[in-house]
């Protein structure tokens, strides 16, 4: 009997975890013979998948994936905040009324912002839900109860530049709560096919392989390299492209790394399209097992230094527990390693006020949390 009941649960979830997968919207659209046609023409597909451009491993295996799953559970006072990270509240009018000249970013932890230049509202990454997975159950949630401003108090959305398709940067939830107030969408390769699937017109959203551009209005938006992978479900790895992105305006350049390893792109992206007046870059989730799609705070700042940035601020961070190391040593390590090598960093609070050209921010807000 206790026989049948072990087999009769371990039949329930695969089932349920089978429908799951085949029925939730969240994992976005699958990819078709016609889609693999058209990726085809890219450099950056081989073999049915898209491949970053020199050789990328994670060095995880089979006998370490149990016991990092397990750890990713495990309860550690230092991976995350004992209490609720405030956050600075923006108002929906002054968003709306904010002078074109002023170029002003707002940070909504981890590698969310929205971005204000020539007097359109662009949001990057815009992960504004609570949990970083496919269902809450599945990750910790974010360090804090509040965002800066709710996504239905958001004035009407320009555009949306994302970076690719893991699921703490394409939220299901967010997007469909902003599908309808915004204008246009910018992907790279691959990721279409999720927003097509969640009610987006295909007239509204531009994919771009590496290197491409688009003229958004009064700005060159340019999709740019990066070393990471992608996918959202069991069977879809590396099957859409990750990118970062070059935001050119006529007296502004900004740099938004997306998640990578360290690598020469940057050097080449600095080269082909900086300097950058401002640079978003990755910093945090790592581990040195999988460093190669994740740069460790020091390759963060040198690949700051690399692509030419005015200014840097460290992402992918203050919001969500990923990794290992303490929720505290992205900001420690970048803002050090910044110091040595003489690169000019801003790290301002959730919700703080970016504006390029003035005064910024490098308050360690993290020592009062």
């Amino acid at each position: 009997m206790t026989l049948f009941i072990i087999l009769g649960t371990v039949g329930i979830v695969v089932i349920g975890t089978t429908l799951f997968v085949w029925l939730s919207p969240e994992f976005g659209g699958s990819m078709s013979s016609n889609h693999k046609q058209v990726y085809s023409k890219s450099p950056q597909w081989q073999e049915d998948k898209f491949v970053n451009a020199i050789p990328t491993s994670m060095d995880i295996g089979l006998k370490e994936m149990p016991g990092l799953i397990m750890k990713q559970f495990q309860s550690d006072p230092h991976r995350q905040p004992l209490k609720d990270i405030p956050v600075i509240k923006i108002d929906s009018i002054d968003i709306a009324q904010r002078e074109d000249s002023i170029t002003q970013l707002t940070w909504f932890g981890h590698s969310a912002f929205l971005l204000e230049i020539k007097g359109r509202k662009i949001l990057i990454d815009p992960m504004f839900g609570s949990t970083p997975a496919p269902h809450p159950t599945l990750g910790k949630k974010r360090y804090s109860s509040e965002l800066p401003i709710q996504i239905e108090k958001l004035p009407e959305i320009d555009a949306i530049l994302l970076s690719h398709d893991h699921y703490d940067h394409l939220d299901y939830g967010s997007i469909m709560k902003l599908k309808d107030k915004t204008r246009e969408f910018f992907v790279p390769l691959g990721v279409g096919r999720h927003l097509e699937s969640w009610g987006i017109s295909k007239e509204h959203i531009h994919e771009l392989d590496w290197w491409e551009f688009a003229e958004f209005e009064e700005l060159k938006l340019t999709c740019a390299p990066a070393r990471h992978f992608s996918g959202r479900g069991l069977m879809d790895r590396a099957t859409t492209l990750w990118c970062s992105w070059a935001i050119k305006s006529d007296d502004k350049n900004l740099f938004f790394s997306g998640d990578s390893g360290y690598g020469p792109h940057f050097k080449e992206i600095g080269e082909k399209l900086g300097p950058f007046d401002f640079a978003m870059m990755e910093c945090g989730q790592y581990n040195q097992q999988w460093s190669s799609i994740h740069m460790m705070p020091e390759e963060t700042v040198q690949a700051g230094i690399d692509v030419k940035a005015k200014v840097a601020m460290p992402i992918h961070w203050g919001a969500f527990t990923l990794a290992f190391h303490s929720w505290t040593d992205p900001a420690e390590r970048f803002t050090k390693e910044a110091e040595i090598k003489g690169l000019d960093f801003t790290t301002p609070r959730i919700g703080e006020a970016i504006v390029l050209g003035g005064k910024h921010s490098t308050t360690r807000w993290w020592e009062e949390i």
